[in-house]
């Protein structure tokens, strides 16, 4: 590798470090376990522009206001639930990545249990059937015995 392709790689990753400890820096927050709080919150969030997304991640600008108003509220003191809560008035229930048990959300909770169970009701009658099927259709009738002992002795006859 040349003294150039060094030194450009050099700069680059500079720049990036810059730009790494600046986005670090856009939401100051009085103590590291508020910044840990903030972090925690903008990746419990979803950004309800992209498609399953974290609005820490995320550069919609729609994200950026949720991010901004995460910081608001975090430096005016309020509660994770309090931020969460607000978002979810402000944007809707789609912005929860786990949404709370509720009336209308029973049946989003409910609906893997539901389609386990249906498989083993499927699974169990079909089993069922086969079996009962092998049985009744195992035995022959004693015309079809005989004939198949006749088609026995036919082959056997040189």
């Amino acid at each position: 590798m040349t003294r150039i392709h060094c030194l450009v790689a050099a700069v680059l990753m500079s720049l990036s470090l810059n730009l790494q400890a600046e986005g670090a820096d856009l939401y100051p927050l009085s103590s590291p376990a508020e910044q840990e709080r903030f972090q925690a919150l903008t990746e419990e969030l979803r950004c309800p522009k992209c498609q399953n997304q974290n609005i820490a991640d995320s550069d919609a600008p729609i994200a950026k206001d949720m991010r901004e108003e995460v910081h608001r509220m975090l430096q005016q003191g309020a509660s994770n639930e309090q931020v969460v809560d607000a978002l979810v008035a402000r944007f809707g229930e789609f912005v929860r990545y786990k949404p709370q048990l509720e009336p209308r959300t029973v049946l989003l909770w409910a609906t893997p249990v539901i389609v386990v169970i249906v498989g083993l009701l499927v699974i169990t009658l079909v089993v069922v059937r086969s079996r009962r099927n092998t049985e009744t259709s195992s035995a022959l009738t004693p015309e079809q015995r005989r004939r198949a002992e006749q088609i026995l002795k036919d082959a056997e006859a040189p």
